[in-house]
């Protein structure tokens, strides 16, 4: 029963980190696709807003997961990814988020 408890726990952690840094992601996102329109002044802060969040939805339904797919194609042999590497990546990548965001 306790290694449920521990996998539980595991498991959570790694989503909680994974929304963190989908979130923080979204920062260097907007900043990269919503400020060169607006500082330009081809559109208001609001409609570049609206503008990105229509097309992020509907990229979805036009590409499906085929970047990722391909992305991730090759990347590692099967048994090699498991939790710590998951982990790392996930604390390495809100690192880097907090250090490029900072500087």
């Amino acid at each position: 029963m306790a290694t449920v408890q521990v996998a539980l726990w595991v498991v959570m952690v790694l989503v909680a980190l994974a929304i963190l840094f989908d979130f923080m992601n979204g920062f260097h996102d907007a900043a990269n696709s919503i400020a060169t329109v607006v500082s330009t002044g081809v559109l208001r802060p609001g409609q570049a807003v609206v503008f990105a969040a229509f097309f992020n939805l509907i990229a979805i339904f036009v590409f499906h997961l085929s970047v990722a797919a391909t992305v991730g194609k090759g990347i590692a042999q099967p048994g090699v990814v498991d939790v710590h590497v998951v982990f790392g990546a996930l604390i390495g990548a809100i690192s880097w988020n907090l250090v490029t965001w900072y500087y």
